[in-house]
């Protein structure tokens, strides 16, 4: 994890749709933007709210994220490069350090003191589950909403990131139908569920001081339809979700012979209606299985959820509750929408 620079906050970016109190009260939280495993001494353009960082490495290893505009003519530095422990710009080759600061002006190379208005703007990095996590005005990192999925470093678990999935839809509209377990049968029959079998069981929710938990059991078996043969006939399933507003969940299914899937749903909201998904997993089963399996298992569910966000309208989060219809299976993501309308953000609608 980096040292944490003196910040000043940035504001919202004039061609973001966002509504601007709903943008200043996401830019004080936590986001995924990035696996640890694409980052490289190539600079690349990661966006969150709508703000463009450049995310590079150094030679040392240092991880950093700053805004991607050189402040002397506001060419992105995502088309720079690194030279050591610097970034370069590619326009008129200024030199950043690790600080932020200027070290060197090639057009002037004598020239003693380098005005501070030469300093990049940098964000917080923390390195959690494979990922790469910033905010856009938080800096205590000690607390934050990161979601805890306490079994990505453990002997017994094996951890597993999958790539991350870009859609055009809303992250609240997508967190919401990842704690939905009322879709089971419909969206996901090809997958793992019966369009036979698409009563939900009345479930519990709590809210809890980072968000809310659901426990919800049921018949629907979670190995893929050709391996349903595993499940014992009268195995009752056990998900429990552990969502961590705005974006994040955690979904922790208990299998037979106390095996345990834990998958890590985590919104990037990258612009307005414009999500990337990351999703690390974990299990403490199968470990020695084609992870080809595993990738392609992920790949298609989110994709059948995918296919369902992205067609909804409104493409907004509706936390007004008299916007839409909601019967009694829907008790999590009224809970959820209620948490987020009390933190203040619009009641028309969220990301």
């Amino acid at each position: 994890m980096n040292s944490i620079p003196t910040f000043n906050p940035i504001a919202m970016p004039y061609h973001s749709q966002f509504d601007a109190q709903d943008w200043e009260i996401l830019a004080q939280y936590w986001y995924p933007v990035a696996r640890v495993e694409d980052v490289s001494t190539q600079p690349q353009r990661v966006t969150l709210l709508d703000v463009n960082m450049a995310l590079y490495q150094t030679a040392s290893g240092e991880i950093h994220l700053v805004r991607d505009v050189c402040p002397h003519r506001g060419v992105p530095l995502s088309k720079g490069w690194v030279e050591g422990e610097e970034i370069i710009c590619p326009y008129h080759g200024l030199h950043y350090n690790s600080a932020g600061k200027c070290t060197k002006i090639p057009a002037q190379p004598d020239l003693k003191k380098i005005s501070d208005r030469f300093t990049l703007t940098q964000f917080p990095v923390i390195i959690r589950y494979g990922l790469i996590w910033t905010s856009l005005h938080a800096r205590d990192v000690t607390q934050t909403n990161i979601p805890v999925l306490d079994t990505w470093d453990t002997a017994e678990h094996q951890s597993i990131l999958p790539p991350y999935v870009d859609i055009a839809g809303s992250s609240g509209r997508q967190l919401e139908g990842f704690i939905d377990v009322a879709h089971f049968a419909w969206v996901h029959h090809h997958a793992f569920a019966d369009r036979d079998n698409p009563v939900v069981p009345k479930y519990h929710t709590q809210r809890t001081d980072y968000g809310l938990k659901t426990i919800y059991i049921s018949n629907v078996s979670n190995y893929p339809h050709g391996l349903q043969h595993l499940a014992p006939a009268d195995f009752l399933w056990t998900r429990t979700f552990d969502v961590y507003p705005p974006f994040s969940a955690i979904l922790s299914i208990d299998f037979p012979n106390d095996g345990v899937l834990k998958i890590l749903n985590a919104c990037c909201p990258v612009s307005h209606n414009q999500t990337r998904l990351f999703a690390p997993l974990t299990r403490n089963f199968d470990q020695t299985g084609d992870l080809a399996s595993v990738y392609a298992f992920n790949a298609q569910i989110f994709a059948e959820d995918q296919d369902m966000v992205e067609s909804q309208k409104p493409e907004e989060l509706p936390l007004d509750l008299m916007m839409e219809a909601h019967f009694e299976a829907d008790r999590s993501s009224t809970t959820y929408r209620r948490i987020l309308a009390e933190w203040g953000l619009s009641q028309r609608y969220t990301v």
